[in-house]
């Protein structure tokens, strides 16, 4: 028997950090069906390759992929597994994010698929400008310095005992 997630974690986007610059983050609910919360809740969705985008003064999830619950019976109507999904904010985060993504270069990015304390599927947003390839590198150069440094720490820190 599978283990249901009631709280916690469900999907992260690791390369949200390294390819994008994060301005602002925000949480949002999502709208899902029945048997989209469910195959949340056995861990089945992935947020990688996602984005947010507007339509009619609206937020939608574009590219997410939530894996079709076997056992759902939504009516007739097949579940899309990455079909657009609303976004809820409050208007004036909405209207905030809205005027941000008119302005050249900012994008909206998913960071993370959670179910809250009290068990609703929430998603972590972030305003974001992309990075360049320097920026980036600069990003790979800081990571390994700081790994390199906890090791020479580790190992000075071991003789000392």
């Amino acid at each position: 028997m599978k283990t249901l997630i009631t709280s916690g974690t469900v999907a992260t986007n690791r390369k949200a950090r390294f390819n994008y610059e994060i301005l602002e983050t925000f949480e949002a609910g999502l709208v899902l069906t029945g048997g989209e919360v469910k195959s949340l809740r056995a861990g089945h969705a992935t947020i990688n390759e996602s984005y947010a985008d507007a339509e009619n003064r609206e937020l939608f999830l574009i590219n997410a992929h939530i894996t079709e619950y076997a056992a759902a019976k939504d009516g007739f109507v097949k579940q899309i597994a990455s079909r657009p999904r609303k976004l809820l904010l409050k208007r004036k985060e909405l209207n905030k994010i809205l005027s941000a993504i008119e302005q050249k270069g900012k994008t909206v990015v998913p960071l993370e698929l959670y179910f809250n304390s009290r068990g609703i599927a929430k998603i972590k947003i972030a305003l974001a400008v992309g990075k360049n390839l320097v920026d980036k590198r600069q990003d790979i150069k800081k990571r390994d310095w700081n790994r390199d440094k906890q090791r020479i720490l580790a190992y000075y820190n071991r003789g000392k005992k």
